[in-house]
């Protein structure tokens, strides 16, 4: 950690975690963001990426953030509890945006219990959950970024993304360390049913 460039520029710069550095890259490779904007980061603690968003979409947008822990207040942002697989949540998100999302951006990923096996589909299970969520809140042609892990179901899951958006990309920004089977789903175009 120590050594770690991306930890010493969080600091440096004043972002909640080097997780923002992915966001960033993402951002800058597929244009992720625009002014005006309405943003949701599903599993948003502890803010790195709801500060990246903040920045973004000034001026006019809105950024909500969802998690099932409290977060720190993020200047610019709206802070919601709750779980993502809560069938109450969707109104709430609408109403916190003022209407339909323009980009649903989920980096969560479950607490480790060190088998690889439960691990993946512990992330898979939570982006499937995201993807269902996403497709209840995103206005028609927006888009969605997802953390995934490579292995068994992310084929699959690939493809239900694909089904829901006209273009899905995998991504590894460089601040995903290298040994790391992390890996993001950028999608455009979502299609309503």
């Amino acid at each position: 950690q120590a050594t770690d460039p991306f930890v010493k520029a969080a600091k440096a710069e004043g972002y909640r975690s080097r997780a923002a550095y992915k966001l960033i890259a993402l951002a800058e490779k597929y244009r992720l963001f625009k002014p005006g904007q309405r943003v949701v980061d599903l599993g948003a603690a502890p803010g790195g990426w709801l500060q990246v968003a903040v920045e973004r979409v000034r001026p006019g947008g809105r950024v909500v953030g969802i998690d099932l822990s409290e977060i720190a207040p993020v200047t610019g942002a709206s802070l919601l509890r709750g779980d993502v697989e809560d069938p109450k949540l969707a109104p709430r998100l609408r109403a916190a945006l003022g209407g339909a999302a323009d980009l649903v951006l989920s980096d969560m990923a479950p607490p480790t219990t060190g088998h690889a096996e439960t691990d993946h589909l512990r992330i898979l299970g939570l982006a499937e959950a995201a993807l269902a969520l996403a497709g209840e809140i995103l206005a028609p042609g927006g888009g969605f970024v997802v953390k995934l892990r490579q292995g068994g179901g992310e084929p699959e899951y690939f493809q239900a993304v694909k089904a829901r958006f006209t273009t899905v990309m995998r991504a590894k920004p460089p601040a995903s360390r290298s040994e790391s089977s992390e890996i993001y789903l950028v999608a455009r175009g979502f299609k309503p049913d």
